[in-house]
């Protein structure tokens, strides 16, 4: 198992990630770009901003240092927002060894290049290995240990085991997977469908509502991935299904919380400004809108997100408008 690694990021999962390795007996180094931040959390032990109340072990230290964060470091875990990735990549660049795996906990897809988290880093470092943790695991019921599993998907297997090993605990459990392309859409895409989810809650559409959202929205994902080269079983697993589940009904999903207030009549930028926290299924909507005209995919459901946060479309007339399309047959496959 490694025993040092080195975290990008100083957020909620970036946080977690630290905790739960250092338990497992993991020295961690925790770099963030904020050297006042990175302050604070030296001598509090604790991310009163992102995460509160969680005691940080002696075996996480920090850093604002580029040149330091990498230094013994067997494993790197990228847990950067994904608009934020390429930024600040560049700037780790040439302090990156170069030969050290990454594994990424971001979930979205960069606007304008629509690349993933894991391309977006080999576009900054070069080929490096790169694998991603994704699935249901909401950082605020991380902290208090209740149980969750995931999954490690890298198309090197080995690098997969090795994630596996480093964050398999009696409470949090990882299983493998060599799709990393079906794992990363599913964690991208699944926000989206979060943010319909808070909005069928905000206008109190109820639980048929959601249900059919729920089940119409992995449809249309699984489309998109497929049509992608991704591998249909993935969208019906952990990153998939489980991720969908957990984001779109818990209260502490940070997308499905955000749907609901646009649902109630707030809009956008003042919905974004309500939070510290970055909501990464707004910008990735846009993403996931152009990759579905990119490869020719029907995705009604994104269509009228995106319309609702881009083209000023109103709430009720998008819900009325998805619920009076053409009538057709069921087909879980398209």
């Amino acid at each position: 198992m490694v025993e040092q690694v080195a975290i990008i990021g100083d957020g909620q999962m970036a946080t977690v990630c630290g905790v739960m390795l250092a338990d497992r007996g993991i020295h961690v180094r925790m770099w963030g770009q904020n050297p006042d931040h990175i302050a604070a959390l030296k001598t509090t032990r604790e991310n009163r901003r992102y995460l509160p109340g969680l005691r940080i072990p002696e075996r996480v230290s920090f850093t604002a240092d580029e040149r330091a964060v990498f230094v013994a470091a067997e494993l790197v875990i990228n847990a950067v927002p994904c608009q934020y990735i390429r930024s600040v990549w560049q700037r780790l660049a040439p302090s990156f060894p170069g030969n050290i795996p990454v594994t990424s906990v971001s979930k979205g897809i960069e606007n304008d290049t629509l690349l993933r988290p894991s391309q977006i880093i080999q576009s900054c470092v070069g080929p490096v290995p790169v694998a991603a943790l994704s699935g249901p695991s909401i950082a605020a019921e991380l902290a208090k240990c209740l149980p969750a599993t995931v999954v490690a998907a890298a198309s090197d297997m080995a690098l997969a085991r090795t994630v596996q090993e480093a964050f398999s605990s009696q409470w949090f459990r990882v299983y493998t997977n060599d799709d990393l392309l079906g794992v990363e859409l599913a964690g991208a895409t699944k926000n989206v469908i979060a943010l319909a989810a808070g909005i069928v809650d905000g206008l109190r559409a109820g639980d048929n509502a959601k249900a059919a959202l729920l089940s119409r929205g992995l449809v249309e994902i699984t489309r998109l991935g497929a049509a992608m080269g991704a591998r249909r079983e993935t969208f019906a697993g952990l990153a998939g299904l489980g991720d969908l589940v957990t984001t779109c009904v818990s209260p502490m999903g940070r997308n499905r919380s955000a749907g609901q207030l646009i649902g109630q009549g707030m809009n956008v930028e003042e919905v974004v400004a309500s939070t510290p926290s970055v909501i990464e299924g707004i910008p990735t909507t846009r993403s996931v809108f152009q990759l579905a005209r990119r490869h020719g995919v029907e995705m009604p459901i994104t269509e009228a997100v995106h319309a609702v946060l881009f083209e000023g479309k109103e709430v009720i007339a998008t819900l009325s408008e998805l619920m009076t399309r053409k009538l057709k047959s069921e087909d879980a496959g398209t």
